[in-house]
């Protein structure tokens, strides 16, 4: 049964009931739930989900909606109860720090006069009027908050160019700003190889990689994923360059994104001809000609563009590098070999976290396996018609909106994954789970504790599928990354260096079952 209640004038952020709904599933006879604000856009999610109520109707964007799919009333009562708690105690808490924490971004502004960067992240009706109030006192911007209208976002950037400011974001989900992880974002070595990304986890999974590589990272600038479109003609990403251009720790920058709009890639190519540092570029899904006439050394994936800046912030030949990648590939096709023995399974079934990444393997095994099925397909002929059952190969992307609805995401709360990884082990025709795990700041503390028995519940149901991770991350991270790989092998997965080899690998071994 699905139950609801609405809590009329009670507003908590995002961030605060994402926390307060980490745990809620995990309640005795709950077997699904959404706490949210009552904005248009949460409603629709809520609908999506299936866990909309009439009752929720008349709610506004100050309403906070609470709605449980529970076993009976008891289950009910018990998760409401746990919400009550846990807000009680966030506010408490904040209660306990209230000498210390400002209230506003005026008050913040007398504690540190100093300051020259924000962080805002708040609802997306809210956002642009406090990153106006920044950019008004001079202070960068690295705007969080996301549902805020292109119009509003193309004159937030003008006002910070006129200003000499940058503006990351909206939607900047991570930056590393004089060696400092902001939002999602890892713990890097600090070094002489600059990034501009308008993709999160694609700046994660290239700076983890760097730093796993001996490389460092001087400034990592996330500029929101709208900002290489048409709308707003890249305002940012050039800004970016430009200041990695004057920046003296800085000798190798490095881009990364989807394909640009053709008239945005051409300004920034423009651009890239007036450095004078070396530019590695992966715009990903584009065609690497194109890239090279911009003036840009090209990258095809996500790892060769870690190791090319690496290569090159050592004054070393990066093709000597690449050509490294390519030994490792035959390395992988003998232990292919080894894991199709006994394989019975024909498919692939890929459940990302990270959007980049998901479009990723997608490109990457559509050279060798064709399109495959998704919920963020490269073809719209291959859009899943029900994103809930796989179908052939299959490669989701559980962080849109279609599976977060009023929940964590993906990278927080793993347990939508866990019963995926389930499912998809009970159906025979699946011969490799394909995952990513991503560490950094943000990002659930403990991945390898919710990850473990659902990959040893799919083992014993499916003894001869083979899971393969990839893990985004550092030895550094909160949650050190080598303890998680160490921990996710003993259950059996195979864990790779990255997410490019840990999709090499798996068709591998598909292409073995065919």
């Amino acid at each position: 049964m699905i139950k609801g209640i609405i809590k009329k004038g009670v507003y908590f952020d995002s961030v605060t009931l994402m926390i307060v709904s980490k745990d809620l599933n995990k309640i005795k006879g709950v077997s699904d739930s959404s706490v949210v604000m009552g904005t248009n856009e949460n409603k629709s999610i809520l609908k999506m989900a299936d866990l909309y109520l009439k009752i929720f109707n008349d709610a506004d964007d100050t309403d906070m909606l609470i709605s449980i799919d529970a076993d009976n009333d008891e289950a009910f009562n018990n998760a409401i109860k746990f919400i009550e708690d846990e807000l009680k105690a966030i506010r408490n808490s904040s209660d306990d720090t209230s000498d210390f924490a400002p209230k506003s971004f005026e008050s913040a502004l007398k504690l540190m006069p100093e300051a020259n960067l924000s962080l805002i992240s708040v609802a997306g009706k809210y956002a642009v009027a406090e990153a106006n109030k920044a950019l008004g006192a001079n202070i960068n911007v690295m705007l969080f908050s996301d549902n805020i209208s292109v119009e509003d976002e193309l004159k937030m950037k003008q006002k910070a160019v006129e200003k000499g400011l940058l503006m990351m974001g909206p939607d900047c989900g991570t930056a590393i700003i004089n060696g400092i992880p902001l939002a999602f974002a890892n713990v890097c070595n600090k070094g002489n190889i600059g990034i501009v990304a308008a993709s999160g986890t694609g700046l994660q999974e290239v700076s983890s990689i760097i730093t796993n590589l001996g490389g460092g990272i001087s400034q990592a600038i996330g500029t929101g994923g709208r900002d290489v479109k048409k709308e707003i003609g890249g305002i940012m990403f050039i800004e970016a360059l430009k200041a990695l251009e004057k920046d003296e720790q800085t000798k190798v920058i490095t881009l990364i994104s989807k394909p640009p709009h053709p008239e945005v890639l051409d300004k920034i190519a423009s651009e890239i001809k007036q450095l004078k540092k070396p530019v590695v570029a992966i715009f990903i899904g584009a065609d690497v000609k194109t890239i090279a006439a911009s003036g840009a050394i090209p990258a095809v994936n996500l790892e060769q563009a870690a190791v090319i800046s690496v290569a090159i912030s050592e004054n070393k030949d990066y093709k000597e590098a690449l050509n490294k990648l390519n030994a490792r590939q035959e390395k992988n096709k003998t232990l292919a070999k080894e894991l199709a023995k006994n394989n019975s399974g024909k498919y692939i079934r890929g459940l990302y976290s990270g959007g980049t990444l998901c479009d990723e393997a997608q490109l990457l095994l559509k050279d060798t396996l064709g399109f495959t099925y998704s919920n963020t397909p490269l073809s719209a002929d291959y859009q899943l018609s029900d994103i809930w059952k796989s179908k052939e190969h299959t490669i989701i992307d559980l962080g849109e909106d279609e599976f977060t609805a009023g929940r964590p995401h993906p990278m927080i709360d793993f347990s939508l994954r866990n019963r995926r990884v389930v499912d998809e082990a009970e159906d025979k025709e699946t011969a490799v789970l394909l995952l990513d795990v991503v560490l950094g700041y943000g990002s659930n503390l403990n991945p390898e504790a919710e990850l473990a028995p659902a990959f040893e519940k799919a083992k014993k149901t499916n003894p001869n599928l083979t899971i393969i991770c990839s893990v985004t991350g550092t030895d550094e991270d909160p949650q050190n990354r080598a303890k998680v790989k160490q921990t996710l092998e003993n259950t059996g997965a195979i864990v790779m260096n990255t997410n490019v080899e840990a999709v090499e690998l798996a068709e591998s071994i598909v292409s073995l079952l065919q």
